[in-house]
C-alpha cells in the first residue's frame, strides 16, 4: 500500500481485518513509507482483505495497492505484525 499508510494504525488495523477472515501471513512497514502485506488463505478471504486494504483504517489515505502472487508453502500460521 502506498499513500499515508504509516503512523496511522494501518498494521494493527490490518491484523484486526485479517484474523476474522482466517488468514495467515503478516503486515510490515517498509523503509520507503509503504506497507507490505503477505496473506494466505481461502481466495475469497484474501480478496476481502485486499478490498479492505484499498481503503485501510479511517486515518489512512491509500493511493495505490500493488498485488503479486506469493508461493504457498504452508509455513505460515496466524497473522502477525512484523517489525
Amino acid at each position: 500500500m502506498r499513500g499515508v499508510v504509516q503512523g496511522v494504525g494501518y498494521r494493527w488495523s490490518t491484523l484486526r481485518a485479517a484474523e476474522p477472515l482466517g488468514l495467515a501471513g503478516w503486515v510490515r512497514n517498509l523503509p520507503d513509507g509503504s506497507v507490505e502485506i503477505l496473506a494466505q488463505g481461502e481466495p475469497d478471504a484474501v480478496a476481502a482483505l485486499e478490498r479492505w486494504a484499498q481503503a485501510g483504517p479511517p486515518s489512512a489515505r491509500v493511493t495505490a495497492v500493488e498485488r503479486s502472487p506469493a508461493p504457498l508453502d504452508g509455513s505460515l500460521t496466524g497473522f502477525t505484525i512484523q517489525r
